[in-house]
């Protein structure tokens, strides 16, 4: 599936989700607070939205990640269409 194949491991892409949801839910509970008033209900708001987003953000890494556009990107046989080390310097 199109989804599981790319650059990144999915460790990298879990790690990714987590980090950048935990600043987006911050975001979130500051702006619901403003908003609302209320820390109780800025904290529904911002706890809520944590695992959704979390899981989206995961599959939109993925599906980019499996996207070749706009990205260069090494052969995939790195080793076999390297050029040899020129003489005395390796």
């Amino acid at each position: 599936m199109i989804l599981f194949h790319g650059h990144e491991a999915h460790a990298r892409s879990v790690v990714k989700a987590i980090s950048w949801r935990m600043l987006g839910s911050i975001d979130t509970f500051l702006l619901s607070w403003l908003f609302t008033g209320s820390a109780k209900a800025a904290g529904a708001i911002a706890g809520t939205e944590v695992i959704t987003k979390i899981a989206l953000y995961y599959f939109h890494e993925r599906v980019w990640s499996s996207i070749h556009w706009g990205t260069k990107r090494p052969p995939a046989d790195d080793e076999a269409t390297a050029p040899a080390p020129e003489p005395g310097l390796a």
